[in-house]
């Protein structure tokens, strides 16, 4: 023989029954929201992609300081700082070509400052040569004045 329900039966089966459509409808709504969210995934991916910038400017700037740290006398002066250069200038070039846009673009920026550091280093370098090459023609200069007046006394 069945026992007759009670009222606080009543409610659990109610409660049981309503948590049971709360799920159903969670589970349909997260089945048609999971398209969405991987849709959005995607394309926030893309846009991160699209937002970082082929790094031609910077590499093109690079080159420009290379070429002038060459130009003044780094190859000289300033060798290592130089060589730092060409060699970050290259890993950006490379970087480039495998459309790795975000490490190209940093390469290309540091081989910028590294050729602008050789520049500057072979710029300090000759300014320290000239100045001692003048001190010396002065004190040559001194000397040759100090003789003639000497030889004449």
């Amino acid at each position: 023989m069945a026992t007759p329900l009670r009222a606080d039966s009543m409610r659990d089966i109610e409660r049981l029954t309503i948590n049971q459509e709360y799920d159903n409808m969670n589970h349909q709504r997260m089945k048609r929201a999971a398209p969405a969210a991987i849709a959005a995934a995607t394309i926030a991916v893309c846009t991160g992609c699209a937002s970082t910038p082929v790094p031609n400017d910077q590499i093109a700037v690079a080159q420009a300081a290379l070429s002038r740290a060459e130009q003044n006398g780094a190859p000289e002066f300033a060798p290592v700082e130089l060589s730092t250069a060409r060699d970050k200038l290259a890993r950006a070039e490379a970087a480039q070509a495998d459309h790795k846009f975000l490490p190209a673009t940093q390469l290309a920026q540091q081989a910028n400052i590294d050729a602008q550091l050789a520049e500057a280093t072979a710029d300090e370098a000759r300014s320290e040569k000239a100045g001692a090459e003048f001190d010396a023609s002065m004190q040559a200069l001194r000397r040759t004045s100090l003789q003639n007046a000497n030889s004449n006394n």
